[in-house]
């Protein structure tokens, strides 16, 4: 694995030096885009918007509107913005993981003791173990300012982004009428519940539509026709006088 971002964690008045790396790669398949007469690639040009020309990385820089005329910034400008937090992870406060509601969880990255630091890299991790709580921090990234908790993870420290209070999108606009639900029906629905709960194995689900669409391609570079497979998933909507029949019907 390559380090994507090297640094440090400040926990109190000690500092451990860390490399992070990407703790998820992608199992979507990855698809080029291509001409359908001949198959050739398309590629994408940064093109000058006025004379149409293509525009070299090193000439290209990034600007934010401001009273209809742009700002342009420098790498300087980003890295004055929060000179303490470049390279910095400092562990504000600690919560626990548990309040931490789901919706701000968002990409998770494996932290690496850098040398010298393993001694205090061990003793955070073991102390957020026995403590079972998490550290929350603010870092800065490629220009951009994360929330952020660690946490320790099958012997090492996890780094875990979230999301800010103000990127989660309010509630108000959907349609959500709380309905009368009979006793019978929520007994039903606990017992179903109940009869089909199990431990938690996330080894027990793989991308299905990965590898079926895999086949269709190995399958069509061998001239041969997809033979996958069809479910048919087309089901009616429960209707509320039939919930009762439905929830009979799925415990048999």
């Amino acid at each position: 694995m390559r380090a994507i971002w090297t640094g440090a964690i400040g926990f109190g008045l000690v500092n451990i030096p860390i490399k992070i790396y990407s703790a998820i790669q992608n199992s979507q398949l990855d698809f080029d885009m291509l001409d359908r007469k001949d198959q050739s690639n398309i590629r994408y040009k940064r093109v000058n918007e006025k004379t149409g020309k293509e525009v070299e990385w090193e000439n290209i820089v990034k600007g934010y509107m401001l009273k209809e005329k742009y700002v342009v910034l420098e790498e300087a400008d980003f890295e004055d913005a929060m000179p303490d937090k470049n390279k910095m992870i400092n562990l504000q406060t600690f919560v626990k993981e548990a309040d931490i509601d789901s919706i701000y969880f968002d990409t998770p990255y494996y932290m690496e003791p850098q040398k010298g630091g393993e001694k205090a890299y061990s003793l955070l991790m073991k102390a957020l173990e026995k403590s079972k709580a998490v550290g929350l921090s603010t870092f800065v990234m490629r220009t951009i300012e994360n929330l952020a908790i660690v946490r320790p993870h099958n012997g090492i420290l996890l780094l875990n982004k979230l999301r800010f209070e103000e990127e989660i999108r309010s509630t108000a606009d959907l349609k959500v009428t709380n309905q009368r639900i009979a006793k019978q029906e929520m007994d039903m629905a606990l017992q179903l519940i109940k009869q089909n709960s199990s431990d938690f194995d996330i080894s027990g689900y793989k991308n299905e539509y990965s590898k079926a669409l895999l086949k269709i391609i190995k399958q069509k570079a061998q001239g041969k026709r997809a033979t996958i497979r069809k479910i048919n998933v087309d089901r009616e909507n429960t209707k509320a006088s039939e919930l009762l029949a439905k929830l009979k019907a799925s415990l048999a």
